[in-house]
């Protein structure tokens, strides 16, 4: 043979394979790895983008790797090993609170007293008339914006600060870290760690936190936490110490994965799907391609040309959307992302590829190898074909990868366990709904829809279940989408207090309050408040007593108490009651870390005075609600005899500026803290989270839409030949049409049914085992989804009547 007559061959047979991906049966198939490339390629250029926002963040809050903290003054011995570490660098930081005095005013600050390469890591920026600097030098004051009105003070004048008077030297513009603690907000002042002895401020009794930044290799890091034996005033803080930013970035990247899972899932079952159908139509075909003399070899060419067409299509339009998605990602994250952005490289790629060929190769290759098997003599008669079980083994090609990368990750085996019950559940439970409806007195239209949605069970419950199961992963998405939005929105409410007032005394309560009353601004009550710590549990060490891993810090530290005649109504009571006298209401994870029960007699020192107190209710409490919160709440009758200060938070508009500033002058012994920038960066943080979740959202609401598209589709196309048979025996085109929309109508309302169920069931396992949040019941989903997929079945029902209908009117 020539190599021009080979040339045209090759070539008709290369049209050949187009004519069959453009017919209409394999495009589906292009879109659904194009899917498949996109999204896996879009999160794994943004998830290494996310690790390093999630590190950053955690790390800009510590300001270092490593955080070593004490209230006591750091011993001499622990300085030294840590400054004999060569690959470790240090800086200190003392924070105390102290009286600044202008020559007008006088003001309690909170002063941060740091060493020459404090911070190790994030942003420190202070600006003076000389220019822009990030580091504090000997012999300088930086103040908060905040305290030159306060203290009526500008630049270059002198501030007395304890027994020392320094220049002004120029104001705080950032301060590294973003802490969720209001009680950490209080007005800042910056001087050289040189100058706390000068300030006098210091003294026994004294509220001080002493700190030590560590930045190194973490194998050096760990090796010294195991070095430094703590006390019961020393800690460790590491980026997961546990943060409110880090949970949000966590819980984000966990839900960006599940995303992805979904959207595979989604486009895998369509791959499957719609090559099981290609190869149910295409076997006459290759009977009578073998029946004239093809070989194996020709098929395989001939079947290799076509994949080789789509996975082309697939990987270039997959690519282009996956760069394409990962901006819209990129760019909803860009106030969160570390600047410059370093390149994603080639992983993406390879880590897509891999994945459509590990999902293609089983789905396509089953069935693929299925067709290639078929008889020549099939094209005579139609013969079953001998099961090879060898063509199963291919489902190891994606199940050992999948499980090696995925072993530790319980969520996804959560998810996948869980579809794969409820999928067969959702058919089972679909098929008897119908078949019940079936023994109903309906009309002939609603009776034949139903004994043929019935007459193969086995197939009606495959089709139910899939679609069901499609509808159901759309449902889950959303609704875990939904239950975390509410979750995080909940870090900082709209309504939230943005300032707290602090240390107001006896004598002035009523005059402060009065102040705040007056101007209309929304307030808490005023809680008494008085320092001190749980030593005792039933006469036990409390320390002895906390459980390994439990998050709380309240046995090593000193704790705000508080007393009142009843709990603040919004703290749950979990268990117990309150009582008049002699009791205490402790905090729900205080409780579990140190296994206290009703009834339990808590020892406490306040002041170097024991008090006892017996448990009476434990309580819920969301911290993130930014109102007045306490571990411990006590009858009154435990702690009036000693003498406390007042808590109150309130909530200031643009408009109150005046009324803060005055505040802070007529009261100027009150620690007055404004967290309104605070709640600002919050929110801003959050929002952007929420765009980026919703993006790759909207991406799995393609891929299930594309599923349920082509669940309807086969099934139409199934139901083509049926048509034609009740048209030649004389049925209407009315009636036909009116019995598809019956039949497609009970198949959209009783999978979409069923599927909510589904789905309320698996979100609220996700959301109480994989994100450790409490689950709902989501109202809305129960009329939404009926509606949303009674509409999309519409819309590919109409289409498909055309093709089914029309050509029958014509012949």
């Amino acid at each position: 043979m020539s190599n021009a007559s080979s040339q045209s061959i090759q070539h008709r047979l290369a049209l050949w394979c187009w004519r069959e991906v453009k017919s209409g049966q394999l495009w589906i198939i292009a879109l659904a790895l194009t899917l498949i490339f996109a999204s896996v390629f879009a999160l794994t250029a943004l998830s290494s983008r996310l690790e390093q926002v999630i590190i950053k963040q955690g790390k800009d809050a510590l300001t270092a790797d490593l955080v070593y903290e004490s209230s006591n003054p750091i011993s001499d011995d622990v300085l030294t090993l840590f400054n004999s570490e060569e690959d470790i660098t240090t800086a200190r930081l003392t924070r105390f609170a102290t009286m600044a005095f202008s020559d007008t005013q006088m003001q309690l600050i909170s002063v941060n007293a740091v060493s020459d390469s404090y911070p190790l890591q994030g942003n420190l920026s202070l600006s003076s008339g000389q220019g822009v600097s990030s580091f504090v030098k000997p012999g300088e004051l930086w103040l908060d914006e905040r305290l030159f009105a306060l203290l009526d003070v500008k630049e270059g004048q002198t501030l007395a600060i304890g027994d020392t008077e320094l220049v002004v030297s120029g104001r705080i513009v950032e301060f590294p870290g973003l802490s969720f603690n209001p009680f950490q907000q209080m007005p800042a002042a910056l001087i050289h760690a040189q100058g706390v002895e000068e300030t006098g401020a210091i003294q026994p009794g004294s509220r001080v936190r002493y700190k030590v930044f560590l930045d190194g290799p973490q194998p050096e890091l760990e090796r010294l936490q195991q070095q430094i034996e703590l006390t019961p005033s020393d800690r460790w803080r590491t980026v997961d110490s546990g943060s409110r930013t880090n949970d949000v970035f966590a819980n984000t990247e966990q839900f960006l994965s599940l995303t992805v899972v979904v959207v595979i899932l989604m486009a895998a079952t369509t791959l499957v799907l719609t090559c099981q159908h290609y190869v149910s139509t295409r076997q006459q075909l290759v009977s009578m391609l073998k029946s004239m003399g093809a070989t194996k070899q020709w098929l395989r060419r001939w079947l290799g040309i076509q994949l080789v067409m789509l996975a082309s299509i697939a990987i270039v339009v997959g690519c282009g959307l996956g760069m394409l998605l990962e901006y819209g990602l990129r760019f909803s994250l860009a106030d969160l992302l570390p600047a410059p952005l370093p390149s994603y490289g080639i992983k993406p790629f390879v880590t897509a590829f891999l994945t459509c060929t590990l999902i293609a190769v089983p789905a396509m290759g089953i069935p693929l190898l299925r067709l290639m098997d078929t008889k020549a003599s099939q094209v005579i008669a139609q013969s079953n074909q001998e099961s090879k079980h060898y063509r199963w083994l291919l489902l190891l090609v994606p199940i050992v990868p999948f499980v090696s990368v995925y072993a530790g990750n319980k969520l996804v085996w959560l998810i996948l366990f869980g579809l794969l019950g409820l999928i067969v559940l959702l058919g089972v439970v679909s098929v008897v709904l119908v078949s019940l409806a079936q023994n109903l007195s309906v009309k002939p239209a609603y009776k034949l829809a139903l004994s043929r949605i019935n007459r193969n069970k086995w197939a009606t419950g495959l089709q139910f279940g899939c679609l069901a199961f499609s509808v159901m992963l759309l449902a889950i998405l959303w609704l875990v989408r939904t239950d975390l939005l509410s979750d995080w929105q909940r870090t900082l409410p709209a309504d939230a207090p943005n300032a707290f007032a602090l240390n107001i005394a006896e004598y002035e309560k009523e005059t402060y309050l009065g102040t705040l009353d007056q101007a209309q601004i929304d307030r808490s009550e005023a809680f008494p408040i008085i320092r001190g710590r749980l030593s005792q549990v039933n006469e036990v060490d409390a320390k002895e007593l906390q459980k390994e891993g439990a998050e709380t810090d309240a046995v090593r530290r000193e704790l705000n108490f508080t007393w009142a005649e009843s709990l603040p109504d919004y703290n749950e009571v979990l268990s117990g009651e309150w009582t008049d006298k002699n009791g205490v209401s402790v905090e729900q994870q205080v409780a579990d870390a140190l296994s206290i029960d009703i009834g339990d007699e808590l020892t406490f020192v306040i002041n170097s005075q024991t008090f006892k107190a017996t448990v009476n209710s434990i309580r819920h409490v969301e911290w993130r609600d930014m109102k007045p919160n306490f571990y411990f709440i006590f009858t009154p009758d435990v702690l009036t005899s000693i003498p406390s200060t007042y808590l109150v938070s309130f909530r200031l508009g643009d408009q109150d500026d005046d009324l803060f500033t005055q505040l802070s002058r007529n009261h100027p012994t009150v620690s007055l803290m404004d967290i309104r920038v605070m709640g600002e960066k919050i929110q801003s943080l959050v929002g952007q989270i929420v765009w980026a979740i919703t993006l790759l959202a909207g991406l799995a609401g393609v891929a299930g839409l594309l599923l349920i598209y082509t669940l309807l589709n086969l099934s139409l196309v199934e139901r083509q030949s049926e048509m034609k048979l009740y048209r030649t025996l004389g049925a209407s085109g009315k009636r036909l049409r009116n019995t598809l929309w019956i039949e497609y109508g009970v198949m959209a309302l009783v999978a979409s049914v069923v599927a909510t169920v589904g789905a309320e069931s698996v979100v609220a396992g996700v959301m109480m085992f994989g994100f450790t949040l409490p689950s709902q019941i989501h109202i809305w989903v129960w009329f939404a989804l009926p509606i949303l997929t009674l509409v999309t079945l519409a819309i590919v029902v109409q289409g498909g009547m055309r093709r089914i209908l029309v050509p029958m009117r014509k012949a």
